[in-house]
């Protein structure tokens, strides 16, 4: 299925193609694939090389993926079933001063946006959650103190909406929509719209 982004300015093909389906095929992604992605998350900016990310990966039903299952919330567990890959991630709360750390769930964030772009190259797509209970993940997968489940991603081949519940399947062929620029690009002052848009 094609949803390719309807920009006002040229972007990278590979970032107008990228968008978060519900129906994910019954297909195992491959491992090279799911190296590589994690290879990107790896090499992605990090504020003082702190590199406070943590991924723990579920695949192919194996006992981590079910755990993380586990964790979802009902309406997220109806259709992440079928994603053959789903991954939280951990963000570490203090860095390396032993001082809690302001920025880690942006750069966690960072190493999940380079996954996400590695793995639109791959052919692969990415649904992030944050339905999901980061507790329980905590007590499952006994993740310390000082860590923070922040989200949860499933992974894999782009499947048919008519396999999803019927109440997702408008959502899934939907036409894909943003903000215009000039309803966040401010200049002078905050609210007051760039010249450059």
């Amino acid at each position: 299925m094609n949803k390719k982004a309807n920009t006002t300015y040229p972007i990278n093909d590979i970032l107008s193609k990228r968008w978060s389906p519900r129906a994910f095929a019954d297909k195992v992604v491959e491992k090279e694939k799911l190296q590589s992605i994690l290879e990107a998350a790896r090499w992605s900016p990090s504020a003082s090389n702190e590199q406070p990310w943590f991924f723990i990966l579920g695949w192919n039903n194996d006992a981590t993926y079910q755990k993380i299952f586990e964790t979802l919330v009902e309406f997220n567990q109806m259709w992440a079933k079928n994603a053959p890959v789903l991954i939280i991630s951990v963000g570490k709360q203090i860095n390396s001063k032993d001082e809690p750390s302001s920025i880690f769930k942006y750069d966690v964030g960072q190493s999940v946006a380079h996954l996400t772009f590695q793995a639109s190259i791959e052919g692969l797509y990415v649904h992030q959650m944050v339905g999901f209970d980061p507790d329980k993940a905590a007590e499952l997968f006994q993740i310390p103190e000082g860590y923070e489940a922040i989200s949860v991603m499933s992974i894999g081949y782009i499947g048919e909406p008519s396999m999803l519940h019927p109440r997702m399947q408008k959502a899934e062929k939907a036409e894909r929509e943003r903000k215009e620029l000039s309803a966040f690009i401010f200049e002078e002052k905050f609210g007051k719209k760039s010249e450059i848009i």
